[in-house]
């Protein structure tokens, strides 16, 4: 699977300050969106307050009598109902998975991760699954190599966004919204981040994650997505708790399955593979403290493999038989004991999951115990919400007319005034108001991530920065072009001053050279693809740098071999070893025969010259160990072209 150029390091600083200036800039555009629905908030509360104000102004008026004022009680203003509690099950499973989906954003921050998630997570996690699966991966591995900083600044939104809006959204299509958000993203992250949790792979365990965490990520969120009326139901509980036994039970026949080295310690001098894994998760760096629990375990694990795997088995078939049985006592025992193992597992195998290397989540456990604690806690029916009772006031007593008095004439009763209908603001309550403005604002985060996501996944020229990282910048000049006076591969003869207004792109090139030559040459090819209609502006134009094979001859075999022959603007050019030296050496470019002719040496550089005769730009052309940095170097060297063209 293709991986990183080998020259760039995982902490490259140029890419390592890309992304920060990347993180920098989204960061303003998020700050923006939440201070304009913080105004929008504001706005929406003075509105509703003035109202407010002149409603019960209105009223005391009319309660003292003045003049012009309205016959009989302002209505209220009628407001949103309350939301029922939300169930405790549910709330569990939101929050506890907005909690882990904004620290998975977090542990993006990291600097290593635009270059290193490709060859640290992604192609590790597909390598012992079949070729099938390598290539899903291959597909998600070539997307964020081409695009590192892009992917990886969209990753940490993306995720901060999914989790900000499941602890602010409790209730209604917000709320369900959030959870399919969970579950949509959290598959993508578990095909193509976990390679589907390694389920294919070889070694597969429940000590070690399987089946992936993100699947329970995506499971929780497909349950915060239900109707919440069926969290008051306790079959949804009992369905839970039963699809947990089933799947405790399946780990525990996985576990047990003889040939996986899980019965051995260090038996015969080979570690199991548990011991192995332990002592892997060890030597990785984190606080002492930790590394010595793992430690102790690697050690306990290889004098006493047999007897560790069996009660691994146990305890999870136990576990399992427990939940499928279903009683409610039977069912809290066991999810005590499934808490108790899973913690244990997640600091003693799993060594927190992100401990050393590149780590990207807290691994399987914690999100584990989260799905079956909140079916157990669904198990129990709640009672069904009591309705407020309704005080009607009492009707005010008739007066008591004196017999000494005299009769009063009363006014004829006014005709009843229709009270205004409210608006829709005024509907809406503060709580209610401060929820859907939250919503939104975790809603444009999210959006803020996958936008660029979207286009990078569309996009098959890769990034510049990578090129940019590895070489250098292109080193911007102007000054007029060395001339020269050759032939090109067809005999024809051919000066600097015969290209005067075109653009001319120009590299040295090996005619016999098989290994960075032909690259170079199939990079200026697909620059020219890439320049469109531009392309009639420009001639690429290649001068031999071989002193022994230079012949016409050997310019046309290599145009036939990279299928440059039928490229209209493409000149290859070559002439006597004098003309050739006075070349290299005008454009610096050093050319040297290895010792007993076995290669030639030459400088990787290519010069990129105006309409009128002047250097205007000299890059780095020396090609990277892999496709995504020459892809990276096309689109820099079309860009920088069409920069030239235009100006």
């Amino acid at each position: 699977m293709p991986g990183m150029s080998s020259s760039l390091q995982t902490k490259n600083p140029v890419i390592v300050s890309a992304f920060h200036t990347s993180l920098l800039r989204q960061s303003f555009a998020v700050v923006l969106v939440l201070l304009v629905l913080l105004l929008a908030w504001n706005v929406l509360r003075t509105a509703q307050y003035r109202r407010t104000t002149a409603t019960a102004a209105a009223a005391g008026a009319g309660a003292a009598g003045g003049p012009g004022a309205p016959v009989g009680a302002a209505s209220p203003v009628p407001t949103r109902p309350a939301w029922d509690p939300e169930p405790p099950a549910r709330r569990v499973l939101r929050i506890g998975f907005g909690v882990l989906w904004v620290l998975d954003g977090l542990l993006q921050l990291q600097a290593a991760m635009p270059l290193g998630l490709p060859t640290g997570v992604l192609q590790p996690a597909g390598s012992s699954s079949p070729g099938w699966v390598q290539h899903v991966v291959n597909f998600g591995v070539t997307i964020w190599s081409k695009h590192p900083v892009e992917t990886a600044v969209s990753a940490v939104w993306i995720q901060v966004g999914i989790g900000a809006l499941l602890l602010v959204a409790a209730h209604g299509r917000w709320s369900r919204f959030a959870g399919l958000a969970a579950a949509g993203w959290g598959l993508v992250v578990w095909v193509f981040g976990e390679a589907f949790g390694g389920i294919f792979g070889q070694g597969v365990s429940w000590l070690f994650g399987a089946p992936g965490a993100v699947l329970f990520y995506c499971g929780a969120g497909v349950l915060v997505a239900l109707p919440e009326r069926l969290w008051s139901d306790p079959r949804l509980g009992r369905g839970i708790v039963r699809v947990t036994g089933l799947f405790f039970v399946g780990m525990a026949v996985l576990q047990a399955w003889p040939g996986r080295g899980f019965w051995q310690g260090a038996g015969g001098g080979a570690p199991g593979t548990l011991t192995s894994m332990a002592r892997q998760m060890a030597d990785t760096p984190q606080p002492g403290l930790f590394s010595s629990w793992v430690s102790s375990f690697a050690a306990f694990d290889a004098a006493h493999g047999w007897a560790v795997n069996l009660f691994v088995v146990a305890a999870l078939g136990a576990i399992g038989v427990a939940f499928l049985a279903g009683g409610a006592r039977a069912v809290r025992l066991a999810a005590a004991a499934a808490v108790v193992l899973c913690l244990a597992d997640w600091v003693l195998v799993e060594d927190l999951g992100f401990f050393g290397g590149i780590g990207t989540d807290p691994n399987s456990m914690i999100p584990m115990v989260l799905v079956f604690v909140s079916g157990t806690l669904a198990m129990v029916r709640r009672p069904a919400p009591v309705p407020a009772p309704v005080t009607v006031a009492a009707a005010p007593a008739e007066a008591v007319v004196e017999p000494a008095q005299a009769p009063v004439l009363e006014p004829a009763p006014a005709l009843p005034v229709a009270a205004a209908s409210p608006t829709w603001y005024e509907r809406v309550g503060p709580s209610s108001a401060g929820r859907l403005l939250a919503a939104l604002g975790a809603l444009a985060v999210i959006v803020v991530g996958a936008a660029p996501m979207a286009l990078a996944s569309v996009n098959p020229n890769a990034d510049t920065i990578l090129a940019v990282a590895a070489d250098g910048s292109p080193n911007v000049v102007n000054f007029p072009a060395p001339r020269f006076d050759l032939v090109d591969q067809r005999g024809r003869a051919v000066s600097l001053a015969d290209l005067h207004g075109k653009t001319v792109a120009l590299t040295f090139l090996d005619p016999v050279c098989t290994s960075d030559c032909p690259v170079i040459a199939q990079e200026f090819r697909a620059a020219d693809a890439l320049l469109g209609s531009s392309a009639s502006q420009v001639e690429f134009v290649a001068v031999v740098a071989n002193p022994i094979d230079r012949t016409i001859a050997f310019t046309q075999a290599f145009d036939r071999q990279e299928g440059l022959a039928t490229l209209p603007n493409w000149l290859y050019l070559t002439g006597t070893l004098a003309q050739l030296q006075q070349v290299w050496d005008h454009y610096g470019v050093q050319v040297s025969v290895e010792p007993a002719g076995a290669m030639i040496a030459h400088s990787d550089l290519a010069y990129l010259i105006d309409a009128h005769g002047h250097t205007r730009e000299v890059l780095s052309a020396e090609p990277g160990s892999s496709s995504e940095a020459n892809s990276s170097f096309v689109t820099l060297l079309s860009g920088e072209i069409q920069r030239v063209v235009h100006e």
